[in-house]
């Protein structure tokens, strides 16, 4: 049974632990009854949830990184495992050696500001703050710690910047034919095409092969992606996908499938070697150059994808039928990364809702109205 004794002048707290064992700890001096007593409630909590652990025992943050880490390595792709490590190896130095359960909300919020005040983007803390509350989480399903405390914190925010969907950069569609008319090369010309007229990201259109793309049936099905040197399934379900072709993209990718030479691993558009085509060098010599030529803003390749949802958006596409072809998971995921396109009135709409509601019935609602509109009401 838990007590409290006294010996030579100082509180004892004696109880025994979730698993049998003895646990007693002498209390500092000038420690009175009270503080005793609630520190023991506090021991008595965590033992009847089974997180009571021994001061000496307690694991420090980077011995829970590194188990977490390892836990990690078959449940997550290749290059974020790397992501991972690197953010253990980079940026958790303060709480490397602090006990896991001494980290509090407190110290998180310490963190988050300490990286807000130095020259961390937002995105990079946002990215580092998953990993921690991954680590964390942990924690908490293996008992070391009652909660989790980057759970309740408030998550980062830019200070004194414009909101990040207004930094999204995408090309008019007088833009869009510069650039084409700008590259003369049939192959880069026509992944050009492909990412303005797909959505596609980069990977996956330097993954695709000739078996992914039926031009009977006007679709491409997306099945890997090509990054940091290797190939890997699509990163969610949502990602296997099959995109719709236009005609005049059917016709293209024809013409180029007649001029490209085969290579052993099919590529639709591989390096000049037969090999899968880097990212960098599909930028540096030929996207950005194009650009140039065009007379157009410089972008980012993944901001062409961001120019067919913005054109899709604004024809005024089922943003469901939008989502499916970008491969996101969900219909709000579009709309969190494009909702800022969107038209906020629509007097088209409510006209429609108007005649559904009321056309052929006369009633006085629509008299009333058409009587206003005469007197320029």
């Amino acid at each position: 049974m838990a007590c409290i004794t006294k010996r030579r002048g100082r509180y004892v707290v004696d109880c025994y632990d979730q698993n049998g064992k003895r646990y007693r700890k002498t209390l500092l001096i000038g420690t009175n009854k009270d503080e005793a007593k609630k520190l023991l409630r506090e021991i008595e909590d965590k033992i009847e949830r089974r997180t009571f652990v021994t001061d000496k025992k307690t694991k420090t943050f980077q011995e829970v990184a590194k188990q977490w880490l390892e836990y990690k390595k078959t449940r997550c792709r290749e290059t974020t495992w790397e992501m991972y490590g690197s953010h253990l190896r980079n940026h958790f130095d303060e709480l490397d050696y602090r006990k896991i359960n001494l980290i509090t909300i407190a110290t998180i919020e310490k963190f988050i500001t300490s990286r807000q005040s130095g020259d961390m983007s937002l995105g990079s803390l946002r990215k580092i703050l998953v990993t921690l509350n991954q680590i964390m989480s942990y924690a908490v399903r293996h008992r070391l710690i009652d909660f989790n405390p980057v759970r309740d914190v408030e998550r980062p925010k830019a200070i004194g910047k414009p909101d990040e969907s207004v930094e999204m950069k995408v090309l008019t569609p007088e833009q869009i034919r510069d650039l084409l008319d700008a590259e003369a090369d049939l192959k880069y010309k026509t992944i050009f095409l492909v990412a303005i007229m797909t959505g596609m990201r980069q990977g996956e259109i330097l993954g695709l092969k000739w078996s992914d793309i039926a031009l009977e049936k006007k679709q491409i099905h997306v099945q890997r992606t090509f990054n940091h040197g290797r190939f890997f399934a699509p990163k969610t379900k949502g990602s296997i996908r099959k995109v719709d072709l236009s005609p005049a993209l059917v016709r293209e990718l024809a013409k180029w499938k007649l001029a490209s030479e085969r290579n052993d691993l099919n590529l639709v558009f591989p390096s000049k070697v037969g090999t899968p085509m880097e990212c960098q060098k599909l930028m540096i010599r030929h996207f950005i150059p194009a650009l140039k030529r065009a007379g157009a803003p410089r972008i980012r390749f993944h901001d062409l994808r961001h120019t067919y949802a913005s054109l899709m958006i604004a024809q005024g596409e089922n943003i469901k039928y939008i989502q499916n072809q970008l491969g996101h998971s969900s219909p709000t995921v579009t709309l969190n990364v494009y909702a800022h396109l969107m038209k906020d009135s629509n007097q088209e709409a409510v006209c429609k809702l108007e005649n559904i509601i009321f056309k052929g019935t006369g009633h006085n609602l629509v008299t009333k109205a058409v009587k206003e509109n005469q007197v320029g009401l």
